[in-house]
């Protein structure tokens, strides 16, 4: 098969077109004739060798991917999965090929109203969001949920599916433009983080209570001013470190708000979590993407073999939502 390797780390035009061995799936998994995977940051930092996949992953970036099942391997036989079937699948790596080997817990089906390659631009995004938005910080009904990086894959549904279940959402972007799209998904209000100080927005968004959850992509540079953007209770999830991996954390302020601050990864997880994760977007989420509710947002699709183009695009922030690659 081909896949895109990473032929040193480095700028984007260190992928290249490969033919490679074909994966074999192990005990537990099932093979995928992929269609299509996305493009996501972790691919970015793995390509400039800052994200190593983890041990007994594939080489080859790519988190997430759809297709139809190729094959079962041994100890899936009464996984509910047969060849032929569509699918989409979490990956922890391997997206960017032809075929890759996915344990059977981390399959999911085609959503009703996508078709397969747009449905490659969900796994990743949706399991992120509900690991993180859902089951960690716990977001009600009724609470305020600040997204940081609102135009993004991660953001874009984050607004959508802290809406779609009755939170009032604040989302920061940098750009007239990706807060209008924002709002468009459901973003109660918008910060434009290069002119505004967002903690200020959010006390007057919510009548000086601040945010009851935080989704966060920055990290360090962001830490003491999401802290101060919480509300009594409120709980901070970190998911990525754009802004560096320290910062100043005021542990009074914790204290006497009753403050929590989480920071979490997916691609590592064991593969129970990941399975009862994929379970809970499986029961939680898809059927708010069957009804319209909550949609995969796609920039724009290109063939897999011009990676190195989609990277460029993603490191320049030059999209809204996710960045699909066909074979």
């Amino acid at each position: 098969m081909h896949a895109i390797l990473i032929t040193e780390p480095g700028p984007a035009d260190v992928l290249a077109w490969t033919e490679v061995p074909d994966p074999v799936p192990g005990e537990g998994e099932v093979l995928v004739d992929v269609a299509a995977t996305a493009a996501n940051r972790a691919d970015v930092n793995q390509r400039q060798g800052n994200y190593p996949p983890p041990p007994g992953a594939s080489e080859y970036p790519g988190l997430e991917c759809s297709g139809h099942v190729a094959a079962l391997g041994p100890g899936t036989g009464d996984s509910g999965w047969s060849v032929g079937d569509p699918v989409c699948a979490l990956l922890s790596g391997g997206g960017y090929a032809e075929r890759v080997a996915v344990p059977a817990g981390q399959l999911l089906p085609i959503p009703r109203g996508v078709d397969l390659v747009t449905a490659a631009a969900l796994p990743e995004a949706a399991c992120t969001v509900w690991s993180n938005v859902f089951m960690t910080a716990g977001l009600r009904s009724g609470e305020t949920l600040l997204v940081h990086g609102g135009g993004s894959g991660i953001g874009t549904f984050a607004i959508q599916l802290a809406h779609a279940r009755g939170a009032r959402v604040v989302a920061t972007a940098g750009s007239a433009e990706k807060l209008d799209r924002c709002r468009e998904l459901g973003a109660d209000a918008g910060i434009d983080y290069h002119r505004e100080r967002f903690p200020d927005r959010v006390k007057e968004e919510t009548g000086g209570a601040g945010a009851d959850v935080v989704l966060d992509i920055m990290g360090g540079s962001y830490l003491a001013d999401n802290v101060r953007s919480l509300n009594v209770g409120g709980r901070l999830v970190i998911i990525g470190l754009m802004g560096g991996r320290s910062g100043e954390l005021d542990l009074g302020r914790l204290l006497v708000k009753r403050l929590s601050v989480h920071a979490t990864t997916l691609r590592s997880r064991p593969l129970e979590e990941k399975a009862a994760i994929v379970a809970g977007v499986a029961e939680h989420v898809w059927p708010l993407v069957a009804d319209g509710s909550v949609r995969p947002i796609v920039d724009r699709t290109l063939p897999l073999a011009r990676a190195a183009e989609a990277h460029s695009i993603m490191e320049s922030s030059a999209h809204v939502g996710k960045i699909v690659l066909t074979r």
